[in-house]
């Protein structure tokens, strides 16, 4: 018989509420018993669908850590910048860490949670979905079966998506830097952890350009005010107006859970926060300074080159270009379902290879919220950590790469990575 892992929740939002709707579809495998969250219809939520008992709801994660050690799994999904005190607390005590990705906002703490798991002898699995993908288990197959040869080059986009990015990046939660952190970290260390597993050898030097060029005051339209509901004169035209994309489109409902802070959200509920929260901001008027648009440049060992582009201004999706010695691979993550396009060399011919999986690419990241919960499971009951899983000391290498490019791209420099790590210790 199968053992049953009991979690624990901390941080009840999008992510937290994703992760243990998987695990409640896995009623064999998982069972969540807690739950610590600030919201009240959040907590309520999750305590209704798990059937866990009034006192093992907490409105802060301190509360239920202080019970001692009352699962086998804490998951962490509070905001970037709760990550360190509750992983360092959990992992005293002795639980396995399902961690949220970004780590921490920078790289003290997360040297430092990964160097206190390291010491506890504590598995912390942080949440890069994108490897739990058919999509890129699928080219990490292909480059492992040597069908490119050796890697030589790879351009990677990351297309945000305008809406999403006026709906995350600028007036939500992850807009500002100092309320979470740099849009590298929050948005794509998923990519720069998904090239450096792909390729299989260390970034050497990272170059980096970017800025906030669009979202900003100075672009907001004449007459506009403060608030979309307040009668914009271009909110018909405009995109970005909070009235449209809340209020009257009702077939979003991550963003009108979002901005209502509530499920199944009333309209009078979503027409509250466009009048008291962010949400309903004019896009051109909120507190927001993370990028809109970023491009990093990495060599990595043996002279292998990648260009990494990130930008707001799409229709969302991820693309990306392989050339190797033996070939060269185009493929999608942008919901088409297209196929994978390999050409070789040799045959001159083009191949196209579907991407397969036990659940196509359907699900939430194209199946990775699915499979890195299949993943856990077996990596904690003693099925082995599959080629997928990401330890907590490989992530922090990879965001290492994340921080190092903000320094250059904040003075302009290209930055070697050793020499980045080496300040970091003295």
């Amino acid at each position: 018989m199968s053992k049953k892992l009991s979690v624990i929740l901390i941080g009840a939002g999008n992510r937290g509420e994703t992760y243990t709707n998987i695990m409640a579809q896995m009623p064999q495998q998982f069972q969540v018993v807690g739950v610590a969250e600030p919201i009240e219809s959040r907590r309520e939520q999750i305590r209704l669908r798990h059937n866990i008992p009034e006192e093992m709801c907490f409105s802060h994660w301190k509360d239920l850590l202080a019970l001692g050690k009352c699962a086998d799994v804490a998951l962490i999904c509070t905001m970037d910048q709760q990550h360190l005190e509750p992983a360092m607390a959990a992992i005293s005590l002795g639980y396995q860490i399902l961690l949220e990705k970004p780590v921490a906002p920078d790289p003290q703490s997360c040297l430092k949670i990964a160097r206190h798991a390291e010491k506890m002898g504590v598995k912390v699995v942080v949440c890069h979905v994108l490897r739990y993908t058919p999509f890129f288990t699928t080219l990490k197959a292909l480059i492992a079966e040597g069908r490119l040869g050796q890697i030589v080059s790879i351009n990677h986009e990351e297309c945000v998506g305008n809406v999403h990015q006026s709906h995350s990046f600028v007036r939500g939660n992850w807009g500002n830097a100092g309320r979470s952190s740099c849009m590298l970290l929050q948005k794509s260390c998923h990519d720069l952890d998904i090239l450096q597993w792909l390729i299989g050898k260390k970034c050497r030097k990272v170059q980096s350009f970017g800025s906030l060029q669009y979202f900003r005051q100075e672009n907001a339209p004449e007459g506009a005010p403060e608030r979309c509901m307040d009668g914009c004169p271009q909110g018909d035209t405009c995109p970005y107006n909070a009235v449209k994309l809340y209020l009257e489109d009702k077939k979003n409902d991550w963003f009108r859970t979002t901005c209502a802070r509530q499920a199944d959200p009333t309209d009078e509920m979503i027409a509250q926060a466009l009048r008291t929260t962010q949400y309903g901001k004019c896009v051109f008027r909120c507190d927001n300074d993370v990028v809109d648009h970023q491009t990093v440049n990495l060599l990595f060992e043996d002279g292998v080159t990648v260009t990494f582009t990130m930008c707001a201004f799409n229709r969302g999706g991820r693309f990306i270009h392989i050339m190797g010695t033996k070939g060269e691979l185009r493929a999608a993550l942008d919901g088409t379902g297209e196929p994978i396009r390999l050409y070789d060399f040799e045959s001159r011919t083009t191949q196209e290879i579907p991407i397969t999986g036990k659940d196509g690419i359907s699900g939430g990241h194209g199946g990775g919220d699915e499979g890195i919960i299949e993943s856990l499971y077996q990596y904690l009951t003693g099925g082995g950590p599959g080629c997928s899983v990401s330890d907590v000391a490989v992530s922090v290498d990879n965001h290492l790469i994340v921080f190092a490019a903000e320094q250059a791209r904040e003075t302009g420099t290209v930055v070697d990575l050793q020499q980045y790590i080496h300040s970091l210790e003295k």
